[in-house]
């Protein structure tokens, strides 16, 4: 009965350990999550009073497609004014997050048995998107010893006359691992004379550390420009996970063209609120209360690196952006999958296991939570590894 794109898709070890997680927490035991990807923040006042304004004023109908213009203009005058990036308003679609950007573009571009080359640590979501659009996952696996990064050798190595693109992630989900300039402009001179599209995930892009700089994939070369499709949104930099709103940003008309076709077909506009609150988001209002959250996320990851590292048997590398610790476990276990169940069972510490990520022998930790959690979540780790070491 059910088709067989439908039966690719696997269920998610994130949302696995999460239910296991509140099962438990149901039961009465003591649980301590940091299994989310989600900014423990609120939404900054200014952008809840935009939607407040525009609930009031009566703005609810439908609206273009791929979003109001004043919505289009200030997505382009933020890859402007940060990235250096320009894009018309018609070379922008928002959607329904940065997944909904990628399961556009995904759909607009695989055929059955095209490759996609994905580095691993990946998102979760990333294969599975690309099974369901009937294409190929070519994993290429990185390591602590390579800071999560592949090499220009890798992808060369990786390519064959199948592949239609490759996708990155700056700042990375999981191992917060940001590219930079050098290294994206050599993974560029690669691809120089192929038709290979880049998805570049950027969502994190506002949340990097010490003296590290973000550089927009897009912006290294004229090359990379063309074949790039940048995806962004507001969930992680902004606070902004339940208002739904990611957007992509293309200089290939036909593509946006046919994507925004798509989603006409599917969703057609998102939320028109959320629309008015994003203008508020990316016009530079509530850029002070993005750098605070940006400092908290730093301070944190300081700490919980330090306390990580200090537990003997596991080691991290430290993160350069995102919010998480990508830890490795490979001298106490090598299952990522019962290491967490067990650890979740016996201390009520919930990570998430890294084999999701493509990645066995690590966890993931989130630090989206208060330093008080933090200290006791690693603190039960630590317990934990000391027993399994005995």
């Amino acid at each position: 009965m059910l088709s067989k794109r439908i039966q690719t898709l696997s269920p998610s070890l994130t949302i696995a350990i999460t239910t296991m997680a509140r099962e438990l927490k149901e039961e009465g035991k003591d649980i301590l999550s940091f299994s989310a990807g989600e900014p423990d923040f609120g939404t900054p006042l200014k952008i809840k009073e935009t939607a407040i304004k525009a609930i009031k004023s009566g703005f609810t109908q439908y609206t273009a497609v791929p979003g109001i213009p004043e919505l289009l203009e200030a997505v382009c005058a933020k890859l402007k004014r940060d990235n250096n990036l320009n894009y018309k308003p018609s070379q922008i679609i928002v959607s329904n997050g940065a997944k909904h950007s990628l399961f556009n573009l995904f759909q607009a571009l695989i055929d059955d048995g095209d490759e996609v080359i994905i580095p691993a640590p990946y998102w979760v979501t990333y294969p599975e998107l690309v099974k369901y659009s009937g294409g190929i996952p070519v994993v290429i696996h990185t390591d602590d010893m390579a800071n999560f990064k592949i090499t220009p050798e890798q992808l060369k190595d990786a390519i064959t006359a199948k592949t239609k693109m490759l996708i990155l992630t700056t700042p990375s989900n999981p191992s917060g691992a940001v590219y930079t300039r050098e290294e994206l402009r050599e993974l560029g001179e690669v691809l120089k004379g192929t038709n290979i599209i880049i998805a570049s995930d950027e969502m994190y892009e506002k949340l990097v550390f010490g003296t590290t700089e973000f550089t927009a994939t897009a912006s290294v070369s004229s090359d990379m420009f063309q074949r790039t499709v940048t995806i962004n949104g507001l969930s992680k930099s902004v606070a902004m996970t339940g208002w739904r709103i990611g957007y992509l940003a293309s200089a290939n008309d036909e593509l946006i063209s046919v994507m925004n076709k798509l989603q006409s077909q599917s969703t057609s506009n998102i939320n028109s609120i959320t629309q008015k609150a994003g203008i508020t988001a990316l016009s530079g209002e509530v850029d002070a209360e993005i750098e605070n959250m940006r400092k908290a996320f730093e301070s944190r990851s300081v700490e919980a690196y330090d306390l990580m590292n200090d537990i003997n048997g596991i080691s991290v590398i430290r993160p350069q952006g995102a919010f998480y610790l990508f830890v490795n476990i490979k001298d106490v276990s090598n299952d990522s999958i019962e290491f967490c169940k067990d650890l979740l069972r016996e201390t009520g510490v919930a990570v998430v296991p890294g084999i999701g990520f493509g990645s066995e022998g690590y966890f993931r930790f989130s630090y989206a939570t208060d330093m008080i959690t933090i200290r006791e979540g690693i603190r039960r780790i630590r317990k934990f590894v000391e027993s399994l070491r005995k």
